[in-house]
Order: C-alpha cells, then structure tokens, then sequence
C-alpha cells in the first residue's frame, strides 16, 4: 500500500535569519522566566502579620521576663523585685531565678533576673521593701542593661523593640527620685522556614519621674 505523501511548502522548511532570531530571542525569554521564578523561590520573605488574639496558646497566661539592672549606689542587701497585678499576685523580694553582683567595692549591686508575669495588667519594679531595715534616703540611680519579655530573638533582619530599655542610664537623676517606666507590651511572633515559631514581644515605654522628699 502506498504511503501518501505530504509536502510541506519551501518556506515552511527553509531557514531563515528572521526565525533564528525568533527562536533565539524566545529562548532566551523562556530562561528569563525559569531564573526569574527559581529566584523568588530561593529567595527568603519577611512577612509582617497582625494578630488581634494572641498567638501563643500555649502560654499558661504568662509572659517570661528577663531583668539586667545596675544600681551602683545601692547595697545588695537592700534590693529586691516586687511583683503584683491584678489577679491578685503580690509578692514582695522575689528572688527565684535571680542573683545579685556587687558592685563598686559592695557599696553598688547589679540585679538578673528571669520571672514570669500574668498577661493582666500589673507591675513589677526593683526596691527596698523587702529589706530588713529600710534606708533613710535610698539611692535609686540606676542603669537599665537589658529588659526582655518572651524568647530571645537573635535572627538577622528582624527588627524591633524587643529590648527598648536596654541603656537607659539614670545616673544622672536626682539620688532620691523615684522612677516608673509605663510599658505597652505587644506579642511578636517569628516563624521560620521551617515552620517553628517563637514567640517573643516588644514594648513601647514612657518614663515617669517621681521625687521623693528626704525622710527626717
């Protein structure tokens, strides 16, 4: 049985310089569009998100802090953190998870700490009321090195307010001032490309001095 035979037309099947052009020119457009695409795809993303809830569940309802402060006038003796809020926590010298380093031949004291807070409205600041025998006038000059709330973060890129009293110098301040810094925690989350999350959270701050008069 014979084979029909079809015959495409001359200029179908001859080359030409304007089809090697084309050819080329799509060639190079079809690996454009491979390296464009291979690109976005190795590329790492940093996605900002807002959460209305809050994202850590697994919490407990506590917040972890870590607390490096340096009060280079003040006995160790005399330091304590106070902690209360309005679940009815009040605890007065706090000393779980913290340690005291002299400083300045014992006459200073650095205070770290790590403790955890309820997520209600509450406070927790360093003092002398936990102290034996309270000071006539206590010197409450202080350096602030770190104040943390949540994991520690240490990813490039990521920036933001995780520690934004940390540097705070008050050794200028009137000796007998009292210092009160009002925080606005906000929950920051960090998911990788692995999908592991860390929650973590920055705070804006405001300072508000209060003088205390000398005690007679």
């Amino acid at each position: 049985m014979d084979i029909p035979k079809v015959l495409l037309p001359k200029d179908l099947t001859q080359p030409t310089y304007t089809g090697a052009f084309i050819s080329v020119c799509c060639c190079v457009f079809m690996l454009f569009l491979f390296l464009s695409e291979l690109t976005g795809f190795i590329a790492t993303e940093i996605v900002n998100e807002l959460y209305v809830d809050d994202p850590d569940k697994d919490s407990g309802g506590k917040i972890d802090v870590s607390l490096n402060i340096s009060l280079p006038n003040l006995h160790c003796d005399l330091v304590g953190l106070d902690i209360q809020d309005e679940m009815g926590r009040h605890e007065v010298g706090h000393i779980d998870n913290s340690m005291k380093v002299p400083l300045n031949n014992g006459h200073g004291c650095r205070f770290e700490g790590e403790f955890s807070i309820n997520k209600v409205p509450g406070n927790f600041h360093v003092s002398t009321h936990s102290a034996t025998a309270q000071p006539q006038s206590p010197d409450m000059t202080h350096i602030i090195h770190k104040l943390a709330f949540g994991e520690k973060l240490q990813v490039q890129h990521v920036q933001g307010a995780f520690n934004a009293l940390g540097g705070a110098n008050r050794l200028q301040s009137n000796a007998l001032a009292s210092h009160d810094y009002i925080l606005k925690i906000v929950p920051t989350v960090y998911e990788d490309l692995g999908g592991k999350q860390r929650f973590s959270y920055q705070y804006t701050v405001a300072n508000k001095k209060i003088q205390i008069g000398k005690m007679s």
